[in-house]
Formats: C-alpha cells, sequence, structure tokens
C-alpha cells in the first residue's frame, strides 16, 4: 500500500515515456537480448514488443508489470541508479527516465554509455500522439518497427471504436478525475494524456482550462458540481467512500447520484499501450448505458 501511495505521488511529478539518444537497429540487427528498463511504462512497452523476457532488471515500481521474466531483479532506485551494478549487469541497452537528469546533471549514465552500452532516456508525454510516438521509438530501438506499428494501429482501432460510440451521446458529462484524495486532491487539465483521455471519452474535465497537474480546493470542486468522479487513488481501502463520505461533498452532484468510480491506477497512470484500457473503462463509468463494463 506505501509503495502504491508512492507511486500515486510519483506520477505527479514524472510521466514516463520514450525519447531521445541511441540509434535505432535495422531489423537485420541482432536483437538485444538484455535489456535495462526503468520506469513501469517502458517496461510496458516492451512486454507489449515481445521483449518482456529480455528484461533483465527493472525499478521497483516495475515489479508489477505483466509479462516480465519471473527472475528478473526489479529493485533498481531510479533516483539513486548504481552505475558500477548496471555496467556489471552488461545489457545490451538501458531505456531509463530523463527525470534522473534532475539536480542539474546533463547525463548522469554517461559512464555507463562510455563503456559501450546504450541508454535511451525517457521523457514526458502530455499527450496519447506522445505515447505512440515513444512506442514507435522503443520499437525501432530494439529493432521490432512491425510489432510497434502492431500495438499503435491497436490502439488507434480501441480510440476509433469509443469516438464512433460516443458521437451518439446526446447530453454530456463533467467529470472530475482525483489523481491523489484528501487532503491534497491532486488533478489535471490541459497538457496531460489523461485530459485528452476525458475528451475522447466523450466527457468534460471540469478542469480543463487548467495546465497540467495541480492541486484541487474544496471550494473549486463544490463550484463546478461535476457529474462524475473518478479516483485512481485505488491505494485506500475504499476510495469510493473516503470521496463520498467527505465533509460538505454530499452537495456535489456525482455523491448524490452515487456516480463515483474507481479507475485502474496503472493503466491510467503510465503513458503506454495500456491507457486505452483505462480509456474504456473511463468511457464505461461516465456512461455505462452506452458501454458494457
Amino acid at each position: 500500500m506505501l509503495i502504491k501511495r508512492f507511486m500515486a505521488v510519483l506520477f505527479l511529478l514524472i510521466i514516463f515515456s520514450a525519447c531521445g539518444g541511441g540509434s535505432a537497429r535495422t531489423s537485420d540487427e541482432m536483437l538485444p537480448i538484455k535489456i535495462v528498463s526503468i520506469g513501469a511504462s517502458n517496461a510496458e512497452i516492451l512486454v507489449a514488443l515481445g521483449f518482456g523476457e529480455s528484461i533483465v532488471a527493472t525499478d521497483m515500481f516495475s515489479s508489477d508489470v505483466v509479462g516480465l521474466s519471473s527472475d528478473v531483479d526489479a529493485v533498481l532506485d531510479m533516483m539513486a541508479l548504481d552505475a558500477e551494478y548496471l555496467i556489471n549487469l552488461m545489457p545490451d541497452i538501458i531505456f531509463t527516465s530523463s527525470m534522473i537528469r534532475q539536480g542539474g546533471e546533463d547525463d548522469p549514465l554517461s559512464v555507463v554509455s562510455a563503456v559501450g552500452i546504450e541508454v535511451v532516456y525517457v521523457e514526458t508525454s502530455e499527450s496519447i500522439a506522445d505515447i505512440m510516438r515513444d512506442i514507435r521509438l522503443i520499437a525501432a530501438m530494439v529493432g521490432a518497427v512491425e510489432a510497434g506499428e502492431s500495438v499503435v494501429a491497436q490502439m488507434e482501432a480501441e480510440i476509433a471504436n469509443v469516438r464512433q460510440i460516443v458521437t451518439g451521446i446526446s447530453e454530456t458529462r463533467t467529470v472530475y478525475f482525483e489523481i491523489e484524495p484528501a487532503p491534497w486532491m491532486i488533478s489535471f487539465g490541459e497538457g496531460t494524456f489523461l485530459n485528452e483521455v476525458i475528451e475522447i471519452a466523450g466527457a468534460v474535465n471540469i478542469f480543463a482550462q487548467q495546465n497540467g497537474w495541480f492541486r484541487v480546493s474544496d471550494e473549486a470542486l463544490l463550484l463546478a458540481n461535476p457529474d462524475v468522479i473518478l479516483t485512481s487513488a485505488d491505494y485506500l481501502d475504499n476510495p469510493v467512500a473516503d470521496i463520498m463520505e467527505r465533509p460538505g461533498f454530499a452537495e456535489i452532484a456525482a455523491v448524490q447520484n452515487e456516480r463515483v468510480f474507481v479507475i485502474n491506477s496503472n493503466a491510467s497512470n503510465r503513458p503506454s499501450q495500456n491507457i486505452v484500457t483505462a480509456l474504456r473503462e473511463i468511457a464505461a463509468a461516465v456512461y455505462p448505458e452506452y458501454f458494457e463494463n
């Protein structure tokens, strides 16, 4: 529970996607047999590309990614990477997060790159297009371009399906999506892929005019009076009750109509191909009469 709580807070600071650094491998090159993946979205993408068993080490936040080898080392501290340990692993390529560059260090893994190990840094994804771009990049880096296109095509098909369904909705509902519960109450506005997901689902984010991630006040939420409340704080024992029973929230339409739902935190918070799973989950929560659960 504590790890999931920390993961939720960490998500507010960075969102994993892939870009930058390294050179793509052509399909006739030998595929990397040893990969270090730092960042859960990187691991999810690599699994989807068929490289789950090739990952020899990852960070502790990726330990629950389905498809990794059972003996993968999932204890790396992404904020304090041990260069010597990484070198001793002798991986063909390392996918990591640009978050580790914080503090002014341009390339904290330069010593790893210097011995011939390819390091690909990971930047922040702000849109679904960014996620697709990153899937293609990672696919190119591991010589799996065709697999990458297949993953992207599946995403596009699911998005198109949801868009088609919501075109028949006449009454648009407003949504408040809570990433972190009280007393912090963190949500998001434009410039985030989750805001885009809500729009694709045919709903309106009540804080769409805000920018990025921010702390919500009780007053602003009560004034917006959303039709539906979503939360990804699934590390709580009962996240729905946590919202329904907050002082003053009985005045909110979503609470009065019992339209408060939990959305899977991994699917919604990680910028990988699994964001379409969150899209479907959100659409079904907001418009259950149009989507099958």
